[in-house]
């Protein structure tokens, strides 16, 4: 029998398992987690599971103790060692396991690391992580003698990254993954491709020299954008440290932001799927929703957070959905997980079809004038308790909200949100408007509510 363990409470969060190693983390939370998780594939009648792992320095070692908590539960392991939590979420489906576990810390820094999971084919999350916890606590485990093999999948998953490449002009294509554990896949996959490709920070290196592996910070982009502008590329493409989320920017240096590249991703998927539903979060730009509908498509607004997102596609069939944060969903001619690699090569081939440069694209759309998304300190505590608190003033003033993920409150100027983040100790903001002096209204509104509260808003509002 296995011993009873208590995780740190702060590690348990809401669509994944994250702390900082050696500290809030450690090996023995691993094997815990190894034991947990495999109680739940054993529970669900799975008897078989993938392991994959990224490439920060603590991941093998991490990845090794899952490794025997998931075989001390009776399981047949299939371990795809080291590669990008897409490449896992492939395995999952190609290897036909059912259920996955990814030890990634995604886009945090360095010395911190956690685990995804996928059970039975969905999404592990929320009340399901927090039953993890309850089943270390009591030791509730299966038993079992189980067993590993290691099976290389990457040329695999390349070929049907590949397969998807539309063949293209030999235009210059830049790339950043940020030293993340994409990086040995996306040097396959750019020899496979036409094209010239120009990597940047494109060793897999966990202490990531180059810059934070997060492409939706803008001063994570300049080291693509110097690229593209050395390079004279067409384009530039960036992912974070595990490769599930796409940054980009155009050959004029330009950053294309989430919801702008759904824009251009929800009008070719609707080509071909008149009337299909399209899910973007309540972050997204009401640009994004006006366009979907504009090409004849069913906008949907729904919360933050790619285990919701990918909840709500299998819930209403939706071919493609999108998060300002970088994580983009094809279930069009894909498996509907959220790969950065692949939506680099959807992009690449929308570009192809079109006959256009990224740069021409990007002045078709509709200009907004828009804050990026604000993060900012609010404690565990209150930051759930500051939502309540302004929802409550807004229902008295009779304002226009939309309450899906916090809240989100149009006005004849544009609309602003406020939600507090589920897996972080801030409050996240962001603001549109029509002008600039709509914009300046908006902000004033945004910084009474966080006033209200006893919040100081953040320098940009």
């Amino acid at each position: 029998m296995a011993d009873a363990h208590s995780f740190d409470p702060t590690i348990l969060r809401e669509y994944d398992i994250r702390g900082v190693v050696g500290e809030s983390l450690t090996k023995s939370d691993a094997y815990a987690v190894g034991r947990s998780f495999g109680t739940c594939v054993v529970e669900k009648g799975g008897d078989q599971v993938a392991l994959g792992f990224d490439g920060r320095l603590t991941s093998p070692e991490l990845a090794e103790a899952v490794l025997e908590g998931l075989m001390a539960c009776g399981l047949a392991v299939k371990r795809i060692n080291m590669g990008p939590t897409p490449m896992l979420s492939f395995a999952i489906r190609h290897l036909e396991t059912g259920s996955g576990l990814m030890v990634t810390g995604s886009h945090n820094p360095a010395d911190y690391n956690g685990f995804k999971m996928t059970l039975a084919g969905k999404p592990f999350f929320g009340d399901d992580i927090k039953r993890l916890g309850e089943m270390a606590r009591s030791a509730g485990y299966s038993e079992g003698s189980g067993s590993v093999e290691d099976i290389d999948v990457r040329e695999d998953y390349v070929a049907v990254l590949a397969q998807e490449h539309e063949p293209m002009r030999m235009a210059r294509v830049a790339w950043d993954p940020g030293n993340g554990s994409g990086g040995e896949i996306l040097n396959m996959l750019c020899s496979r491709m036409p094209g010239h490709h120009h990597v940047v920070n494109g060793i897999v290196d966990g202490t990531f020299p180059g810059h934070h592996p997060d492409p939706t910070v803008a001063a994570n982009l300049v080291d693509l954008q110097k690229h593209v502008a050395e390079h004279d590329c067409e384009l530039g493409i960036a992912f974070d440290g595990d490769a599930d989320r796409i940054g980009v920017v155009d050959g004029r240096g330009r950053i294309l932001w989430a919801d702008q590249l759904m824009m251009l991703f929800a009008e070719d998927v609707l080509r071909d799927d008149p009337g299909a539903t399209i899910i973007a979060d309540v972050k997204s730009s009401q640009v994004l929703f006006d366009e979907i509908a504009r090409h004849g498509g069913v906008p949907v607004m729904w919360k933050t957070g790619h285990s919701l997102i990918k909840s709500k596609m299998a819930e209403t069939g939706a071919p493609l959905a999108g998060e300002m944060s970088g994580h983009i969903f094809f279930a069009d001619r894909y498996f509907g997980f959220d790969d950065g690699l692949y939506a680099a090569v959807r992009l690449l081939s929308l570009l192809e079809r079109k006959g256009m440069t990224l740069a021409e694209l990007r002045d078709e759309l509709p200009e907004v004038c828009n804050t990026p998304e604000l993060r900012f300190p609010c404690s565990e505590d209150r930051k759930f308790a500051v939502i309540t608190e302004v929802e409550a003033r807004l229902a008295e003033a009779g304002a226009d909200v939309s309450g899906i993920d916090g809240v989100r409150v149009s006005t004849a100027d544009g609309w602003w949100l406020l939600r507090a983040s589920n897996t972080q100790d801030v409050l996240v903001a962001r603001c549109e408007a029509g002008d600039e002096s709509g914009l300046a209204r908006l902000k004033q509104d945004l910084s009474g509510q966080l006033a209200a509260s006893g919040i100081e808003a953040p320098e940009d509002l």
